[in-house]
């Protein structure tokens, strides 16, 4: 039997911001089936109850500042499953294409001749906006959002374009950006966004933990200096957040713990 009969297959999985009842079909699917894991850090608990018991589980997660897995052994580690014929659950938090570095991986397989699709996710920022009922869009506030992410390498500056991200009818949503508050906060208001400038900082979104914390441009370092490091924290600079008294929803709670009259 030829090496291409014998490799198996790589599903990279969006698992979405927590809510488990926020994971595709499809999703939900093979996370059921799965027989090996490949998970990262910010794959809620609920979720990871999903997968079956007999499952093999290899964690590969990332916390701040600490990587055990570099990215590099975390794609030949891909490969290598698959050549044995396995059939793998690469499982993100998120969306895999939403700085998920699922496209690194991606082309890792590729370029080993390795089968594989990808499974969008429901993005941390699209689930937090609506369960925190601010909109990354709104008619006459926002006309357009901007992704950018605040992780950067040890000792290298945020590098993003700052002028860029100053226009107030662009929402700005920022990833992975605790850690880098008190720069991203100073160079956006030399760059010319008002100080008033109105700011949420979700943790845990849409999960039954999350957390939501509203304040101010001037005053976003400060406030993102009391959250806990190793749980996941989105921000959201722009008017759009003072929208959140009229459209906000109860913490989010799974569909199976709701109950209807």
């Amino acid at each position: 039997m030829s090496a291409l009969h014998t490799q198996g297959h790589v599903y990279l999985i969006g698992a979405g911001p927590g809510d488990p009842d926020l994971l595709t079909v499809r999703a939900l699917r093979l996370i059921q089936q799965a027989e090996i894991v490949v998970h990262d850090r910010l794959v809620s608990p609920q979720i990871m109850a999903l997968i079956p018991p007999e499952a093999q589980l290899i964690d590969v997660g990332k916390a701040p500042d600490r990587h055990p897995f570099p990215q590099p052994n975390i794609n030949a580690l891909l490969v290598s499953l698959a050549m044995r014929g396995q059939k793998v659950v690469r499982l993100k938090g998120g969306d895999p294409y939403m700085f998920g570095r699922g496209s690194e991986e991606v082309a890792e397989l590729r370029d080993a001749g390795i089968s594989h699709t990808v499974v969008p996710g429901i993005t941390s920022a699209q689930g937090i906006a609506c369960s925190t009922g601010v909109p990354l869009t709104h008619r006459g506030l926002a006309t357009g959002v901007r992704f950018v992410t605040g992780h950067c390498r040890a000792g290298h500056e945020l590098d993003l374009d700052w002028d860029g991200l100053t226009h107030t009818e662009t929402t700005l949503v920022i990833y992975m950006g605790r850690g880098q508050a008190g720069p991203i906060s100073a160079r956006l208001m030399a760059a010319g966004r008002a100080s008033s400038t109105p700011v949420m900082l979700v943790v845990d979104g849409t999960r039954a933990t999350e957390e939501r914390h509203f304040t101010t441009l001037a005053e976003m370092a400060e406030v993102a200096s009391r959250l806990d490091a190793h749980r996941p924290t989105l921000i959201v600079i722009g008017d759009v957040v003072a929208l959140a008294d009229d459209l906000a929803t109860p913490v989010a709670r799974p569909l199976s713990q709701v109950r209807h009259a």
